[in-house]
């Protein structure tokens, strides 16, 4: 599976604030296992809330938000995964402008998922996903992907890349748990 933020259709949000772009999804028995979007947000105001998943918010352009909650306050900062519970109102504000966010929802109760930004080399598992946030990224296959293109390896890989990119991997839980 390969995906590419430039050629993904914006989808505005119904809160005016932003717009999404749907990457990539996986889904189990017609529910959501995760989902990859990549978001332009535009000016402050509500969050949108997905009950029952957990988020990784990583953002790659601007300077980043702070989301309030009714007792906290998260601090999303460019290229520092945040994860928090999908289903918490937050209210978000940007600071200085503009930014653009790499999401992951997620099924909790179906897998498990982590991120990491990396600016060098990393080994990539089969079935990880590898997304180039600010320059190409070169496989050890010899594929690149460019800026806002992204894949799920079928098998083991080295990466390399000059600017910032995304690991990000599943691990699905059992069914009779």
């Amino acid at each position: 599976m390969r995906f590419d933020a430039t050629t993904a259709e914006p989808v505005p949000w119904k809160n005016g604030g932003g717009t999404t772009r749907e990457l990539a999804l996986q889904e189990r028995a017609g529910k959501l296992l995760w989902r990859l979007s990549l978001a332009d947000i535009t000016r402050n105001g509500p969050f949108s809330a997905f009950p029952g998943v957990q988020r990784i918010h990583t953002i790659v352009g601007g300077r980043g938000l702070d989301l309030r909650g009714a007792d906290e306050v998260l601090q999303a900062r460019p290229l520092k995964p945040l994860r928090f519970d999908g289903g918490m109102p937050l209210d978000a504000t940007l600071i200085g402008g503009p930014c653009r966010a790499f999401n992951v929802i997620y099924d909790p109760a179906q897998v498990q998922a982590d991120m990491v930004v990396f600016a060098e080399n990393i080994r990539a598992a089969a079935g990880d996903i590898l997304y180039a946030i600010t320059s190409d990224l070169t496989l050890s296959d010899g594929t690149i992907l460019t800026e806002g293109q992204g894949m799920r390896c079928p098998v083991a890989t080295e990466a390399a890349t000059v600017g910032s990119a995304v690991r990000l991997w599943f691990t699905s839980l059992p069914e009779d748990r």
